[in-house]
């Protein structure tokens, strides 16, 4: 990218940022295209699902503004909002961008001292909790913050100085008269650079950092994606999608404001647990998710296979064959399309109904994509696309579509935002969907954004001469061999997590001769193996010689395609997996390395206590 190019693109910048339509205004031309009372958001709550039509919908959201406007909110204050996924989310979010104020999500699973500190340091007027389960973690924390005035209780609580959001709807409901216009009116003075949302990203080291995200941010993120999708509005229109990430990450709710947009009918679930059910309930037409998600799915289905015997065991897994050198950029023709065709209709629709029959696709993001989950999703017929980005991008930096479908990477940059890569290879985005910076933390803010413009992601990668972007592992987590050669971990993680026995996996070897690796093997999928082989594994799992030579054959296996440096050399089996609870991983699923190398320090240093070889 040349001189010539940054300068025309930052004009660009500049004159996109007031020809955008407001977020709200975005918003609310997709809510006027919903006929009256047709249904519009479903949310499963303790096995039920709630609907909620799309006028009442839009009363509560008006009626609740008035509310939380009549308990002092006003432009620019902060309303915290700890709860999960549901219809209720999105009113109150919208309720409190229509005041001109800012929303402060707060991950349902997020620890009390992180929640104690947003809400001092964000100096949030209101805070919103949906249960009392909830509410009780975090009660003795929550009274001595000064800021909050008011707590709002989304389902009710048997707490008698929390309101209910009824309640507070129904006091909107009575005020409206007074000023039938306020809330119009205060939308319309709502700037581009108002603040929309305070997300505050836990990271993996330190304490939480409230990243400041505009309306203008937001509007024109969002305007950018909904060009990108792989379907046209006409077509999803109407149509079922399924949302179970955690809106309170900036992702999903880029996706749920492009499904308002779209007049897309929601259906929230609040957990994983029974996600198999609720795609045969939902049919999705599209979803958003991780990557792990559908390495999940994919290994269910290659163990399905196991079941079967004779021509139809043979027949399943030819067709599973023929997804492991697909390239959607480049669709085979002649007889390898025909075979395609003859898969399609024995084996792949059977795979899709899986998914209720009506997806048509889905787009992943947080994690690499393993390309052979790319290959196999499209190659049964189901759009699977990538996207890059940051909670400080708004988040969309580059995405993949239907015309940008490369194996391995995360697309190309949507309109108006530029990436490149520094000469130490981090990637750099600047655009409008950069954040205005981290809320009362100048220093951390001149850390990562330059002088003109340009965000530094802390991820490192590369752009291929098409403009499509690799993303190679975060800055931090790379480390040095005391041979001096360097290692990207989540490489190497990607490649070994590809097995269907291992469910995660954390790489060291900082200052060491060799990789090493700490491992969690799926032990469900294990112990059909072993089953199907008449051996019975012994507790504890983890010593099981049975369970450690099916690893080992694993990693030998997904070792071979990394260079020397990089294979993984020795492993540790772990009875428990990584979890949020523990302090593993962040609310967005990511390791927190630091913290899972100290917790295992004894079990890294014995793989290093002998001599390296």
């Amino acid at each position: 990218m040349n001189s010539v190019n940054l300068i025309e693109s930052q004009t660009e910048h500049k004159t996109m940022a007031s020809k955008t339509e407001s977020l709200l205004g975005q918003l609310n031309r997709g809510l006027d295209q919903f006929p009256l009372n047709t249904p519009f958001i479903k949310t499963k709550r303790n096995g039920e699902w709630h609907e909620i039509d799309i006028t009442t919908f839009r009363d509560k959201v008006k009626y609740l503004a008035f509310g939380l406007h009549s308990l002092g909110v006003g432009r620019g204050d902060k309303v915290s909002l700890h709860a999960e996924n549901s219809a209720e989310w999105i009113i109150c979010d919208l309720a409190i961008l229509s005041l001109g104020a800012a929303s402060v999500p707060i991950y349902a699973t997020q620890p009390g001292e992180q929640i104690k500190y947003i809400l001092e340091n964000s100096e949030a007027k209101v805070h919103i909790v949906s249960t009392d389960e909830l509410f009780a973690e975090t009660k003795s924390i929550i009274k001595p913050v000064e800021s909050v005035t008011t707590i709002i209780s989304i389902y009710g609580s048997k707490h008698k100085k929390l309101k209910t959001l009824d309640d507070v709807i129904e006091m909107g409901r009575k005020k409206e008269p007074e000023a039938p216009d306020f809330i119009d009116d205060s939308i319309k003075k709502i700037e581009p650079d108002d603040l929309a949302t305070l997300i505050y990203t836990s990271g993996t080291t330190g304490v939480p950092k409230g990243v400041m995200l505009t309306h203008n941010n937001l509007s024109t993120n969002l305007e950018a994606s909904l060009t990108r999708v792989p379907f046209s509005h006409e077509e999803i229109k109407g149509k079922n999608v399924l949302s179970y990430l955690p809106l309170s990450h900036i992702f999903e709710r880029i996706i749920s404001y492009m499904y308002i947009s779209m007049q897309a009918r929601i259906h929230y679930i609040q957990v994983i647990d029974e996600i198999k059910d609720d795609f045969l309930y939902v049919k999705p037409y599209f979803f958003a998710t991780v990557p792990r998600l559908l390495e999940k799915v994919h290994t269910g289905i290659k163990v399905k296979g196991q079941e079967f015997s004779g021509v139809k065991k043979q027949l399943y897994y030819w067709a599973l064959n023929l997804t492991e050198n697909y390239d959607p950029e480049n669709p085979p023709g002649g007889l390898a399309a025909v075979k395609l065709s003859i898969a399609d209709k024995l084996i792949y629709s059977k795979i899709r109904e899986l998914f209720g029959g009506e997806l048509t696709g889905v787009v992943t993001g947080g994690a690499a994509l393993p390309p052979d989950i790319f290959r196999f999703m499209n190659a049964i017929g189901i759009f699977c696309g990538q996207g890059y980005g940051l909670t400080e991008t708004s988040p969309v930096i580059t995405v993949q579509d239907r015309q940008h479908l490369r194996v391995g990477s995360s697309g190309i940059a949507i309109d108006h935002v530029d990436v490149k890569i520094a000469e130490d290879g981090e990637i750099l985005a600047r655009g409008p969907n950069v954040m205005k910076g981290y809320y009362k933390l100048p220093e951390q803010t001149a850390e990562v954004l330059t002088d003109d413009g340009w965000f530094k992601t802390g991820d490192i990668g590369r752009l291929d001469e098409d403009g499509y972007l690799f993303i190679t592992d975060r800055k931090k987590s790379m480390f040095k061999l005391s041979t001096g050669k360097y290692v990207a971990p989540q490489n190497v993680e990607n490649q070994i997590s590809g097995s269907g026995f291992i469910e995660q996996i954390l790489v060291v070897g900082s200052e060491k001769k060799f990789c090493s690796a700490l491992i969690v093997p799926s032990y469900d999928n294990v112990k059909k193996r072993l089953k199907r082989d008449g051996k019975t594994p012994s507790e504890p799992l983890s010593n099981d010689p049975d369970i450690r030579a099916l690893i080992q054959s694993e990693v030998d296996k997904l070792n071979k395609p990394l260079p020397k440096w990089e294979q993984v050399k020795k492993f540790t089996l772990l009875d428990k997996p990584f979890t949020i609870e523990a302090g593993d991983l962040t609310p967005t699923m990511k390791v927190k390395r630091s913290v899972v190398r100290e917790k295992y320090r004894a079990e890294i240093d014995a793989m290093y206590d002998s001599l390296e070889s």
